[in-house]
């Protein structure tokens, strides 16, 4: 069976951020967000490591990975793409939103295209709903979404490539 390690750095910064926290397991966001932008996901096996770290039970940990949509359980895409379904978004739109990004990549929520450019999930509110429809591009907002707008950032994104 494969291992997971933190990276020097990392348990580094996993020890300077456990003395910042008066139980352990008040460690588990922080250390799943190490996790994650080490690997760009979080694995059983990084679960398991993850639950010796705050001696807990794996499944304790996979609970926490799989409640949370910011957490990615399996390898994403160069580019991801959250799309808000809640309602504010809804009503103003993201319903055609992500039928546009399916179409367009070939995609479905959850999956990531053929490329591996990018990745599509559809997540619960975003926090922004007076900038509906909304979704967050690598982690940056883009609100006031149109088709128009989403076609131009898909196009700049493929730019960069």
């Amino acid at each position: 069976m494969k291992t997971f390690t933190l990276t020097p750095e990392n348990k580094e910064k996993f020890e300077k951020l456990s003395k910042r926290y008066p139980k352990i397991d008040s460690m588990m966001l922080p250390t799943l967000w190490l996790v994650q932008e080490q690997e760009g996901w979080i694995s059983p096996e990084a679960m398991i490591a993850v639950a010796e770290l705050l001696s807990t039970t794996p499944i304790r940990v996979y609970e926490v990975v799989t409640f949370y949509t910011m957490y990615n359980t399996k390898p994403i895409g160069t580019h991801h793409i959250e799309v808000c379904k809640t309602t504010s978004c809804m009503l103003c739109g993201s319903k055609e939103i992500i039928s546009y990004l399916e179409e367009t990549l070939d995609i479905k929520p959850g999956e990531t295209s053929k490329d591996g450019q990018f990745t599509l999930s559809v997540v619960e509110c975003l926090g922004s709903c007076g900038g509906a429809p909304m979704l967050a591009f690598n982690g940056d907002y883009v609100e006031n979404l149109t088709i128009e707008k989403v076609k131009t950032l898909l196009e700049e994104s493929s730019d960069d490539n």
